[in-house]
């Protein structure tokens, strides 16, 4: 193919799979990008990124920077949800190549005479586009460029900035090269900053063996926005299935009094835009939803695509489902795990459109009834990719502040794919990550690699499908280790709430599985429990919506200890108003000392220098002089987090 162009531009940094899938960003961040941009021979190249929202007509145009070896670099700030595009452009710039190339003639004592006229040429070029006193100024170098007897005055004004600067402003874009257009996807600050608290609702009530309501989840919203909460998740509240219903502990056998599993979805009282009857109306969740709002909550709902052997879509839609050739339908297994109570939907299914349409359709029911804006969505990775690309596309289009969680504990190819398909934010392998290198490694994973450009994680220490082996009959140090690490690493977190706060963890012997799991029965909760472990939530809480350096994830250094069960950390928000140095024991039982190194070059600030670190949550203060400073955790209070003042 015959191109003309004289720039080269590649290795452009951040672009995902060379453009076909967008990154991420919150609303008010930048975007900083980089490129080789590459001009042949010795003339001046110039570069600029070209950015618009989806909805603006036309294009906005920021400078890059060179900054060695043929690297550039510049950034734009994304103020408004929804999609942004953005294209770097390159050009040999040749009004600055003249001058360029002029001065090195008049610093050699070539006469430029003609030269100068060419000089008048660039400037002609560009009258128009200038303002009143720019005229003014290009009308004297005119006159100037042509009189013999200004010929000193000429070359001065040839060598200055002023013209140097102008040039810049007015750029001549010779044969320019433009870099395909990427996509940011830009979502509201929630998907960047949140805290989640989970409970079943069936369990909320006040008397024991009593299925809860909407009404006691009501009476729970203040301690819950209390304790710091900002995201309220229910597992699903639909009708469960009374074909093959599970009982107590996942047994194949139901008595007639047990409840099945809520991910059982569906029955003759209907399916996934329906409401359990015991739990109460739709109304009840309606103004259950409007009143958490009114204490800065969201409640957000679980999003699973299966259906109960008697959901109203297996009767309606067999299409939807994969029958066995004995007439009996396929339920769903994860070897040796088995779902008698499930069937799965089938993707394969020739009225796959159809399908597709009335799984959309369950979302949009809520977002639109009920103002639900906050979905988990139970394994993703085992429905295809693409489904979810469109399916979150059609719905962002529509409904730009909703967010999807993607519960894919899975491989990471396959997590981070469906991130790169549109979810908002992601559970991650946190919950098994213990040591200081397990986490040093994983956390620098997501947070200095592409990853960090798309992979929002969202570190939970525990779920009710998962009650870890380290959490397994803990003390109350290993849970407040546990939060402290998952709270201050990553800035989206969250608890399956009672059996975490009040440290129940009886495991099925062999499994990381609760005994007695709550997805299988009523459990009775003592919602008025407070101890040690519910105050330091309640405080890390507090202080992540205090201090902006929480409230993101990427922006962390870990500290030199020179002792494996203490891990420290440097976390800055971007302008760096806020800094904090984090230090947590991962030692539940043992007091453990040591010395941490201050990252003095991100601070800014030299050895000697006088800063002090006030503690958020002891409300100590420590004055430090040096690189070095001594740190001693006991199990009691297993954490610093230190706000420095310098």
């Amino acid at each position: 193919m015959l191109n003309q162009e004289r720039v080269v531009i590649e290795n452009v940094t951040p672009e995902l799979n060379n453009g076909v899938f967008f990154i991420k960003r919150v609303v008010g961040e930048k975007i900083h990008i980089t490129a080789d941009i590459i001009g042949d021979g010795h003339d001046i190249i110039q570069a600029s990124i070209c950015y618009k929202h989806e909805k603006d007509p036309s294009w906005k145009e920021i400078r890059m920077k060179h900054v060695d070896n043929d690297s550039w670099e510049g950034e734009f700030k994304v103020d408004v949800q929804g999609y942004y595009i953005y294209k770097i452009q390159g050009w040999v710039d040749y009004a600055l190549n003249w001058q360029h190339g002029i001065i090195r003639k008049i610093d050699d004592g070539q006469k430029v005479t003609s030269e100068l006229l060419e000089g008048r040429e660039y400037l002609d070029a560009i009258v128009k586009e200038t303002g009143i006193k720019e005229k003014a100024y290009i009308k004297r170098l005119s006159d100037l460029f042509v009189q013999e007897k200004s010929y000193e005055e000429a070359i001065k004004e040839v060598k200055s900035n002023t013209l140097h600067d102008l040039f810049y402003k007015y750029p001549s874009k010779g044969l320019m090269t433009t870099y395909k257009e990427l996509k940011v996807y830009v979502d509201r600050e929630r998907a960047r900053f949140s805290t989640w608290y989970e409970f079943f609702p069936r369990s909320a009530s006040e008397t024991e063996g009593v299925h809860g309501t909407f009404k006691d989840c009501e009476r729970l919203l203040p301690r819950i926005a209390e304790m710091g909460f900002d995201i309220l998740y229910f597992p699903p509240v639909h009708p469960i299935g009374e074909i093959n219903r599970k009982g107590k502990n996942n047994a194949t056998e139901a008595n007639t009094d047990d409840v099945g599993s809520p991910w059982a979805i569906g029955s003759k009282d209907g399916g996934h835009t329906s409401i359990h009857e015991k739990l109460g109306t739709l109304e009840d969740f309606k103004d259950l939803v409007k009143k958490a709002k009114k204490l800065g909550i969201e409640v957000a709902m679980d999003y699973a695509l299966q259906a109960a052997p008697d959901h109203p879509w297996v009767k309606e839609h067999p299409e939807f489902f994969k029958w066995r050739p004995d007439g009996t339908v396929q339920y769903a297994e994860n070897p040796p795990k088995k779902y008698q109570d499930i069937q799965p939907m089938y993707f394969d299914t020739t009225a796959w459109k159809e399908m597709w349409k009335e799984l959309l359709a369950t979302v949009l029911f809520w977002v639109e009834e009920c103002g639900i804006r906050v979905f988990r969505v139970d394994n993703p990775h085992t429905k295809p990719f693409y489904f979810w690309g469109w399916l979150i596309s059609e719905i962002k289009n529509k409904y730009p502040d909703v967010l999807f969680l993607s519960e894919a504990f899975t491989k990471p190819k396959v997590m981070q794919q469906l991130a790169k398909q549109g979810f908002t934010q992601s559970y991650t392998y946190f919950t098994w990550r213990n040591s200081k290198h397990e986490l040093m490694e994983y956390v620098n994973e997501i947070t200095k690699t592409d990853l960090k450009e798309y992979f929002r994680p969202n570190f939970w220490p525990n779920t009710p499908d998962i009650n870890p082996y380290h959490l397994q009959g803990a003390n109350e140090a290993m849970h407040i280790i546990k939060y402290a690490l998952a709270s201050t690493l990553s800035s989206n977190t969250g608890i399956y709430g009672p059996l975490f706060e009040q440290m129940i963890s009886d495991a099925i012997p062999g499994k990381e599985e609760y005994l007695n799991s709550e997805k299988y029965q009523l459990r009775y909760w003592d919602w008025n429990v407070k101890n040690k472990l519910t105050t330091l939530i309640t405080s890390i809480n507090h202080s992540r919506k205090e201090n902006p350096a929480l409230q993101q994830t990427n922006n962390i250094e870990f500290c030199s200890i020179e002792n494996d069960q203490l891990i420290g950390f440097y976390k800055y928000n971007d302008d760096k108003t806020n800094e904090l140095i984090i230090v947590i024991s991962l030692d539940p039982y043992y007091s453990q000392k040591g010395q941490i190194q201050l990252p003095l070059n991100q601070l800014g600030v030299h050895a000697g220098h006088h800063i002090e670190v006030h503690d958020l949550i002891t409300k100590s203060s420590y004055y430090w002089n040096n690189e070095w400073n001594y740190i001693e955790l006991h199990p009691a209070l297993p954490m610093h987090i230190f706000k420095i003042k310098k």
